[in-house]
């Protein structure tokens, strides 16, 4: 039976063997077989599955789905309109004077479409594929949008789901509040990665790795683009694009098409779609990403203001609205324009009318058609497999991001109104006593690789220097808010135990137990030494110049602002220094890390 090293009245603090007792280590054996059991997953979760989006319009709601009909009528409204306008002799002038391409702002590229453009814009293709599905899966798990970095319920501009049930906002009934985790979606299999609620540990390798790769990729490819001329095809150099595009919008509204020269020249309606994906939606995307991270916004002060993460967020989404739209416009017409030719320009680079390109085009499309279906079985069947690639590709970039100084605050001005409660609450009888004797009897044992083991009484932290701070939270979920944090300094700490030199990393013990079966033991997290002496990492036990309350992490809390809100260890028990995390738990460095495939590093 495992000790709980707390349970005491007073004396040294517990042996490190005690505090590993706590951890679940029954689950090594077969590690990397085990598999994702949908019944079994993230503490047996139901599947509540996502609705289509939904945007608010003042206070009303409305579906997305209105856009199917509306689309519909639009492109028949649109087609009448420009035959009819095509029918006036001002309008055939228009056309003949910009019938859609000219030298004076495309020059003509007889060299057609060298190899590396013809490779790249395959593997942009698989990438975004992996990179969007893997986005919408990140964003069900918090499947709301919002403009204000408080993320306040019924704030939300976009939704994937109903409401926040009102009886469950009531924080003084901490057992039934609706918590980050209740909000999550599922999503059919085909779109998401995997699809069930709550795997976003998992989808955020699946994004990250795909997103680096579609970095790598970008970047060659800004590079040959200018190196080869060929950033002519997609770069205006004229202001007439602009009539000629207007021209090219009523000639494919029309249904009667302007000549396909792609070959040599897009028309200024493609060319003004090109530079838009290439030169303004594609970096967006990549700023958006870095503005949602912790570590940026830490060390620059973007918990707040234009470019808070919540803007972010909803910026990136846009872009993804954009290319998927960009994505199905371009299918089309690479299918109405000729498709045989196209599929000739794309494939072989050459203005011929080979039928070689398409069946080449069939069989990639094939194989791409089963990946697109194996992600998710994939992913369900090998996730510590997905995890052990998602860090070999991309662990070294967020253990960069994790090197700057997260010295960012803010004024009392900046707090949210609403900081949404995540976590399972400590149900032992224990912890119950302690709550019920307002924490008079709780004493916070450190130990392991130190020189001074000792435990601290309530009383005793609360009497050491106070450290007050306002700072962004930011959950791995997606919603973020800004708190006054009011606690003790973990380089006071440190100073108090003096860690061995052998000490690299500070494992935080909770109260409580993980999401999942018993059997899988109390929640834990590791952090590195030297994120513990920044001065805004702190244990705290106020928030909002308040006692913490149980749904925050009462009696103490850990705050790392180098990282993701789930490694801020709520309900702290005890502190361990240690030299590895190998051996606790699973050995991937928390209770998440070990049963949820998370990382051990969150940056970002």
């Amino acid at each position: 039976m495992a000790v709980d090293p707390v349970a005491r009245s007073g004396g040294s603090p517990p042996t490190p063997e005690a505090l590993e007792s706590l951890l679940d280590h029954n689950s090594r054996r077969g590690l990397w077989q085990r598999r994702i059991v949908v019944g079994e997953w993230a503490g047996g979760i139901d599947q509540e599955m996502a609705r289509a989006p939904s945007v608010r319009i003042g206070r009303r709601w409305v579906s997305s789905l209105w856009l199917i009909p509306l689309a519909v009528v639009g492109l028949l409204v649109a087609v009448a309109l420009a035959q009819q306008l095509r029918r006036y002799g001002w309008m055939q002038d228009f056309i003949a004077a910009y019938p859609g391409t000219a030298a004076s702002f495309a020059t003509p590229l007889h060299s057609g479409f060298p190899a590396w453009l013809r490779w790249q814009h395959l593997f942009n293709i698989v990438f975004m594929m992996f990179l969007m599905r893997a986005g919408l899966q990140i964003l069900a798990d918090h499947p709301r949008l919002y403009l204000n970095s408080g993320c306040r319920p019924g704030s939300a501009w976009l939704r994937l789901r109903t409401a926040v049930p009102a009886d469950r906002m009531d924080k003084r009934r901490p057992a039934q509040l609706w918590t980050a985790k209740d909000d999550s979606v599922a999503l059919p299999a085909w779109l998401g990665i995997p699809g069930i609620r709550h795997t976003v540990g998992l989808a955020r390798w699946w994004h990250f790795v795909f997103d680096l790769l579609w970095l790598a990729n970008g970047l060659v490819f800004y590079v040959l683009l200018f190196a080869t001329g060929q950033w002519r095809r997609i770069v205006p150099q004229s202001w007439e694009v602009l009539p000629h595009a207007a021209s090219t919008a009523v000639q494919y509204a029309s249904l009667d098409f302007p000549v396909n020269a792609g070959f040599t020249n897009y028309n200024g309606l493609q060319m003004i779609a090109y530079f838009t994906t290439v030169f303004i939606a594609a970096p967006l995307a990549f700023a958006t990403g870095l503005l949602q991270a912790p570590s940026v916004a830490a060390r620059f002060g973007f918990a707040r203001g234009p470019l808070n993460r919540q803007v972010a967020r909803s910026v990136h989404f846009g872009v993804l609205v954009w290319m998927v739209v960009f994505i199905a416009i371009h299918t089309v017409m690479v299918f109405t324009t000729g498709l045989v030719g196209n599929l000739n320009h794309i494939v072989l680079g050459t203005d011929t009318e080979s039928y070689g390109p398409l069946v080449v085009y069939v069989v990639a499309m094939v194989v791409i058609s089963a990946a697109w279906l194996a992600a998710s079985p994939l992913t369900m069947r090998y996730p510590a497999v997905v995890r052990r690639v998602g860090i070999a590709v991309v662990g070294w970039a967020k253990a960069l991001m994790e090197r700057p100084h997260p010295n960012a605050t803010y004024s009392e001005r900046d707090i949210s109104t609403y900081l949404w409660p995540n976590g399972t609450l400590p149900e032992s009888s224990h912890y119950r006593r302690l709550q019920e004797a307002n924490w008079a009897g709780y004493e916070l044992a450190v130990t392991g690789l130190v020189e001074n083991p000792t435990t601290l009484s309530y009383e005793q932290l609360r009497a050491m220097p106070k450290h007050e701070q306002v700072t962004g939270h930011y959950c791995i979920q997606g919603w973020s808010g800004v708190a006054k944090w009011g606690g003790v300094r973990m380089a006071d700490i440190l100073e108090l135990v003096h860690p061995l030199p052998s000490a690299r990393w500070v494992v935080f013990y909770s109260f409580a137990e993980g999401s999942g079966p018993s059997t899988e033991g109390r929640y834990y997290d590791c952090h590195k030494i030297e994120h513990m002496r920044e001065p805004t990492t702190l244990l705290a036990y106020e928030m909002n110049d308040a006692p913490l309350t149980v749904a925050h992490g009462a009696p103490l809390r850990l705050r790392n602002e180098h990282e993701l809100g789930f490694k801020m260890v709520k309900w702290v028990e005890a502190i361990e220094f240690v030299e590895s995390f190998d051996r606790l738990g699973l050995g991937k460095g928390g209770y998440n890390e070990d049963h949820e495939y998370y990382g051990y590093r969150m940056p970002i």
